[in-house]
């Protein structure tokens, strides 16, 4: 059978599968649906945008910004500064990582900085760098003790207390 052949016959060989299935956002805007896939054999330099999820095998060198998620598989090896909705790490990433949420699963392995609101790293995971979470969140205030209005000690028996509050 030819592959232009009107036999409606298909064998599991002819028909052609998709290579990437798309996902459900895992949270936040942006789109998740993998769009673009950079291959395990594929080596990109220079700077890769899309408004799309986009999901790395191989290697990439230089700039990656996407309005959606990221995904980085084990197989990949990324040398470039990183912005993306949500970014998850199986790979190495050596570069610095902008995103509203980073995950580093165990086989991930980051050399660089992060800027994001939520932050996840699994056990066995490496980060060698900084997180930055810029929220407008302020740390618990620690006050000290109150000042006692009581005096500094007991009443005498027969001392007069006022127990009427002052009126100013």
């Amino acid at each position: 059978m030819s592959i232009f052949s009107r036999d409606k016959k298909s064998s599991p060989q002819s028909t052609p599968q998709p290579a990437v299935s798309a996902s459900r956002p895992a949270s936040g805007g942006g789109s998740s649906a993998i769009e673009t896939v950079i291959g395990p054999n594929t080596y990109v330099k220079g700077e890769v945008q899309g408004d799309g999820g986009m999901r790395i095998d191989g290697v990439v060198e230089g700039v990656i910004e996407t309005t959606g998620n990221l995904m980085i598989t084990e197989s990949a090896k990324v040398l470039s500064d990183v912005k993306a909705n949500n970014v998850s790490i199986s790979g190495a990433v050596r570069g610095n990582i902008s995103a509203n949420r980073v995950e580093i699963l165990d086989t991930g392995r980051v050399w660089g900085d992060l800027t994001t609101k939520s932050c996840l790293i699994n056990e066995g995971a490496y980060l060698r760098g900084q997180i930055f979470m810029p929220q407008d969140l302020q740390p618990p205030q620690l006050e000290g003790p109150k000042a006692s209005q009581e005096p500094a000690s007991p009443p005498q028996v027969g001392t007069v207390v006022d127990i009427e509050p002052d009126e100013d």
